[in-house]
């Protein structure tokens, strides 16, 4: 398996090796000896696979509170998604500064999100699914979330605010900086 380092240099795009053959295909899409040498230590507990039917839903961006911190493994397995990731650590250099990477089912690639990110998405195409590994489980107490929309972060979603489908979790969402709130 391929492993980038990104602007961030503690997010990484994962490309898994893919051998294919008549029958299809076979990845190893986790190593835990590979990632360690890479400097992550991660052991995953819980595996979430979210199915969204149309182009332009957006999830997040979430994060969870120290100690439950959680890092994330993402690949999208069907479909195509624009992947987030944002320093939500105070005192890091790269503070507030994000990370967008297109994982999609054609190029086979995850990202590492390691724990101080906030994450979220947006499907690029209608029926995907994302599927992703976490080193924590969820913690409702733990939860908060930063507007997807924030015009502080930069972000290029690659779509309308108009078009973007959130739930009303997401929509209400506060900016980075003000009052953290649960995300739910």
């Amino acid at each position: 398996m391929k492993i980038e380092r990104l602007s961030i240099p503690d997010v990484l795009l994962v490309t898994p090796l893919r051998h294919v053959d008549a029958r299809g295909s076979f990845s190893e899409t986790f190593r835990a000896d590979i990632f360690a040498a890479h400097g992550v230590d991660a052991a995953f507990v819980q595996d979430n696979h979210a199915v969204s039917n149309s182009r332009g839903v957006v999830r997040g961006l979430h994060y969870q509170l120290a100690p439950r911190a959680q890092g994330k493994l993402v690949r999208c397995s069907r479909g195509a998604i624009l992947d987030v990731a944002v320093d939500v650590r105070e005192g890091s250099p790269t503070y507030a500064k994000h990370v967008a990477v297109e994982l999609s089912e054609a190029n086979w690639q995850q990202l590492w999100v390691p724990p101080g990110f906030a994450h979220g998405y947006v499907t690029l195409d209608d029926n995907c699914e994302v599927i992703y590994k976490t080193t924590d489980y969820y913690s409702p107490g733990h939860e908060r979330g930063i507007a997807w929309d924030d015009p502080a972060l930069q972000i290029d979603w690659r779509i309308s605010p108009t078009k973007a489908i959130l739930s009303d979790k997401d929509r209400n969402l506060p900016r980075l900086g003000e009052p953290a709130q649960r995300s739910s």
